[in-house]
């Protein structure tokens, strides 16, 4: 619940927002009445039968679980003398929630915007005018300052993705391949694309991850998959041509980093970013 005070010719009116919904303070606006007794303000605008209807229609369109039957007693009753409304019976009678009575030194009795604006009407048109006038410079101050925090959470957004993918570059393009890697000579074809591409075995990753679930093509990015795929017709080439294990190592892991750095660079890839 956000709370904000508002001044209206000289007078300090709160707002609530709660759960996205306005509320003005009806006890701030009939101090422009009465402002040592606002109270007796707002008792004396329920009494009238006109209120009453406007409160129950505002609440059977607004508010499923309101009790409209509950109204007809008040409205057979509105006007005389011996008749007393105050907000909290209203609230309890009919299960309103146009209108929200609370207690302590910053309590009081508050009404959704719609309501507010009757009642301010009630109490005097010029200062209904002078009281949207200035509700609505404060919307337009939030406006403003949700855009502007829009922006910012949207600027650090796009340098948190900026981050990320850095990140994901340096450790997304093949490491080259030493010479103690490319003379080994490895039990499968599957690793030696595995060491050209990722830098390390499927033996090597499932060591460095116990817990992890599938494999390490399971755990590989869209990128490395594709120059997995290039990769896989290119080492077939080179076997028909007869190339050693540790030959077609350094040229497949070669190959691995220039296609890496090209697809990362790719004008497609920087429209995202």
């Amino acid at each position: 619940m956000k709370r904000k005070i508002i001044q209206v010719k000289g007078i300090g009116i709160t707002t609530l927002d709660i759960n996205g919904e306005d509320f003005i303070s009806l006890t701030d606006i009939a101090r422009h009445k009465n402002p040592d007794e606002p109270k007796d303000v707002v008792k004396n605008w329920l009494r009238s039968k006109t209120t009453i209807e406007f409160l129950g229609l505002w609440e059977q369109l607004n508010n499923p679980d309101f009790k409209g039957v509950e109204i007809d007693p008040f409205l057979y009753a509105a006007g005389s003398n011996a008749f007393t409304l105050s907000p909290s019976k209203w609230i309890e009678a009919t299960n309103a929630i146009g209108l929200i009575s609370k207690q302590g030194n910053t309590g009081g009795t508050f009404a959704h915007k719609d309501i507010a604006f009757e009642f301010a009407s009630w109490i005097n048109t010029a200062f209904k005018l002078y009281l949207i006038k200035e509700f609505q410079r404060l919307k337009e101050e939030e406006n403003r300052h949700h855009k502007l925090e829009w922006n910012l959470q949207r600027t650090l957004a796009k340098i948190n993705y900026r981050i990320h993918t850095d990140a994901i570059k340096e450790n997304i393009i093949p490491k080259l391949v030493s010479k103690q890697e490319s003379r080994f000579t490895y039990a499968s074809e599957a690793d030696v694309l595995n060491m050209a591409l990722f830098g390390k075995t499927a033996l090597q990753w499932r060591n460095e991850n116990p817990k992890a679930e599938g494999n390490l093509r399971d755990d590989a990015a869209i990128e490395q998959l594709v120059i997995l795929s290039n990769l896989e017709s290119i080492n077939s080439v080179l076997i028909h041509q007869s190339k050693s294990q540790s030959e077609r190592l350094v040229q497949l892991n070669a190959i691995a980093i220039s296609q890496m750095k090209s697809l990362l660079n790719h004008h497609q890839l920087k429209k995202l970013q």
